[in-house]
C-alpha cells in the first residue's frame, strides 16, 4: 500500500540514536531509498501474492532492493503497513531453503573445488543425532556424475549436502557469517538446504557481495 515505505521508515529511526544520541530539536534526515523503486516494489509484492499466496498459503511478503555498495533502495515488510508494523524484511526469520546453497559452494571453492570438479547426484544417507537423514533431490530423479557448475544450474540437493560435508559444515557456516548472516546457524547437514533461519535483509546483504565482485557489504539506509 502507499504507507509501506514507512516499513523502511521505522528502520532508520530506530537506528538513529546510536549515530546521533539523545537530540531534542527536529531534525533531517536524508536517506538511500528510491521513491520510484519503492513503488515498483509495491507492485512486485502485489503481483507476487495475486498469483502465487493462495497456492503456497501465503498471507505475507517482503523484499528488499539495495545497491552493490549495501544502500537499500527499497524496503517492503508486508502487504499493508496500515494493518500490521511487524517489519518482515528485517525482524523475521525464515529458512533460506536452497538460497543458502550460495555458502555451501563458497566454502566448497575454499576447499579446493572448481566448477569442472566431478561430483555425484545420487542417493545419500548421513548419520545424525537420533538415525539418519536421506535427503532427496526435488525432482525425484538422479543424475549420476555431473560438474559443480551444473549442480549449482540445477539446484542439486543430494550435492550440496555432499559438498557441505566435504568443506565442512564449521567452514559454511564461517563463509555465512563473512558474509553478512548473524543468525545463529546450528552445525547440522541440513543446513546444506537452508534449514537455519535468517532474516530477508542478512540474506540480500550475503548476496549483495556477489554484486559487489566480492567487497565486504554492510546494509545502510
Amino acid at each position: 500500500d502507499s504507507q509501506s515505505s514507512m516499513y523502511f521508515a521505522d528502520w532508520i529511526a530506530d537506528q538513529l540514536p546510536e549515530f546521533i544520541g539523545n537530540v531534542q530539536e527536529d531534525l533531517i534526515v536524508t536517506t538511500t531509498i528510491d521513491p520510484e523503486m519503492q513503488e515498483q516494489a509495491d507492485k512486485a509484492i502485489a503481483e507476487v501474492m495475486d498469483k502465487e499466496a493462495d497456492a503456497v498459503k501465503a498471507s505475507q511478503a517482503a523484499l528488499v532492493s539495495m545497491t552493490p555498495d549495501g544502500a537499500v533502495c527499497a524496503m517492503v515488510g508486508g502487504r499493508s503497513y496500515g494493518k500490521s508494523q511487524f517489519n518482515r524484511a528485517v525482524q523475521s526469520q525464515r529458512q533460506p531453503g536452497s538460497s543458502f546453497k550460495l555458502f555451501v559452494y563458497l566454502a566448497g571453492l575454499e576447499a579446493g573445488f572448481t566448477p569442472a570438479t566431478l561430483v555425484e547426484d545420487a542417493p545419500i544417507t548421513v548419520p545424525i543425532v537420533g538415525g539418519v537423514w536421506q535427503p532427496k533431490n526435488y525432482t525425484g530423479e538422479y543424475l549420476g556424475q555431473i560438474t559443480l557448475k551444473e549442480a549449482v544450474t540445477h539446484s542439486i540437493n543430494t550435492v550440496s549436502v555432499r559438498v557441505a560435508l566435504e568443506a565442512g559444515l564449521d567452514n559454511v557456516i564461517n563463509v555465512a557469517h563473512r558474509l553478512g548472516i548473524h543468525s545463529d546457524i546450528e552445525e547440522v547437514p541440513s543446513i546444506a538446504l537452508g534449514s537455519t533461519e535468517v532474516s530477508l535483509l542478512e540474506l540480500t546483504t550475503a548476496y549483495d557481495h556477489l554484486a559487489a565482485e566480492g567487497a565486504i557489504v554492510s546494509p545502510y539506509g
